[in-house]
């Protein structure tokens, strides 16, 4: 099984920058792939940005140039840098790890809140 803790969402300014972090805990040395996923509300969730166990990455167009997913294998943490937020970001932002054997993983989610 695979824990994953999500932190560092908040309330911030159009056009100001947030990082949040996900802590993986667990059966972690099987991870494939982690990655962000935001909720907002009366939307269906959506994949915001996504980095191989190889580092190699993905995003959604939405947020491409704006946003940076990187990990930190030795602290087995994943961050998203979220730079010109703008108040579409708005949402609950959810970490998530596929693992080669217990599959998905989510986190319990994390508040981001741009204000206009």
């Amino acid at each position: 099984q695979v824990q994953l803790v999500e932190s560092g969402g908040g309330l911030v300014q159009a056009g100001g920058s947030l990082r949040i972090s996900c802590v993986a805990s667990g059966s972690i040395f099987s991870i494939n792939s982690m990655g962000w996923y935001r909720q907002a509300p009366g939307k269906q969730r959506e994949l915001v940005a996504h980095i191989t166990s190889g580092g190699s990455t993905n995003y959604a167009d939405s947020v491409k140039g704006r946003f940076t997913i990187s990990r930190d294998n030795a602290r087995n943490t994943v961050y998203l840098q979220m730079n010109s937020l703008k108040p579409e970001d708005t949402a609950v932002y959810y970490c998530h790890a596929l693992h080669s054997i217990f599959g998905n993983s989510w986190g319990q989610g994390t508040q981001v809140t741009v204000s206009s």
